[in-house]
C-alpha cells in the first residue's frame, strides 16, 4: 500500500464493494525462488471474511496447496498517469493515481466435491451484474461435459486476516489543483479514465 496515510482507506465496506464489483484479481503465494502468481476470478463475501476462487488443476499454486498457505490477493480499480502540467502550479512532479485493495489471509484447497457449489456461487454473483439477460447457470450444460470440465479446476477458499486499500486520488493537493488535474484525466493514459476522473473530482471519505 502507498506509504502516505492520507490515501489509506479505513472504510472497509467501500473496499469490499470495490472487490465484489471488480471480481478479478492477482493471487500471490510465497514460492522458491520467486513468488507464485495467478490471475483469478475473485468472490469476496459481503462481510469480507472469506474469498472463493478456483484454479486450473495444473497451476503451481494449486499443486502447492497440500496444506493451507499464507496468501495475498490484489484487486485494482481505475488508474491514470497524472502530468505535472495539469495542476496549473509550479514545482510539481509526475505521478500515477489509482485505487487498489489488498486482501491477506490463509488459502486452502477445498474438497473437490465442493467445486460445483463454488462455481455456481461465483457464477450467480457475476451473472447478476449483467444487464438484459437471463443468468447463465451450470444447469445449461450437458452433465458429462460439465463434469469433465470441472475435473480440470480446483476450488479454493481464503480466510481473510486483513484488508488494506489505497485510494490515491490527489487528496494531498488543494481542491482547485486536484480538480484541474481531474479535468485532464479523460484524455490521458491509464484504465477507466472517466471513472478515475470522477473519483478525483469527488474523493470518497477514507
Amino acid at each position: 500500500m502507498h506509504p502516505n496515510p492520507s490515501f489509506h482507506s479505513h472504510d472497509h465496506a467501500k473496499d469490499i464493494a470495490l472487490v465484489r464489483n471488480r471480481g478479478f484479481g492477482t493471487l500471490m503465494v510465497n514460492g522458491d525462488p520467486v513468488p507464485m502468481v495467478a490471475h483469478v476470478p475473485v468472490l469476496l463475501s459481503e462481510d469480507g471474511c472469506t474469498v472463493l476462487i478456483h484454479l486450473v488443476r495444473s497451476n503451481p499454486i494449486a499443486r502447492a496447496l497440500k496444506t493451507p498457505l499464507p496468501a495475498r490477493i490484489a484487486v485494482t480499480g481505475p488508474d491514470a498517469y497524472i502530468s505535472p502540467d495539469w495542476y496549473g502550479v509550479a514545482d510539481q512532479v509526475p505521478t500515477w493515481n489509482y485505487v487498489a485493495v489488498q486482501i491477506t489471509g490463509v488459502l486452502e484447497l477445498l474438497p473437490h466435491e465442493e467445486m460445483r457449489d463454488v462455481l455456481d456461487t461465483q457464477t450467480a454473483h457475476f451473472e447478476t451484474q449483467l444487464a438484459d439477460k437471463t443468468p447463465w447457470t451450470t444447469n445449461k450444460m450437458t452433465p458429462e461435459v460439465l463434469d469433465k470440465m470441472m475435473r480440470m479446476i480446483v476450488p479454493c477458499r481464503m480466510t481473510v486476516n486483513e484488508i488494506e486499500a489505497t485510494w490515491k486520488l490527489g487528496q494531498n493537493k488543494d481542491d482547485a489543483v486536484r480538480l484541474r488535474a481531474a479535468e485532464q484525466v479523460p484524455g490521458g493514459m491509464g484504465t477507466e479514465l472517466e471513472a478515475l476522473a470522477a473519483m478525483m473530482a469527488d474523493p470518497p471519505v477514507l
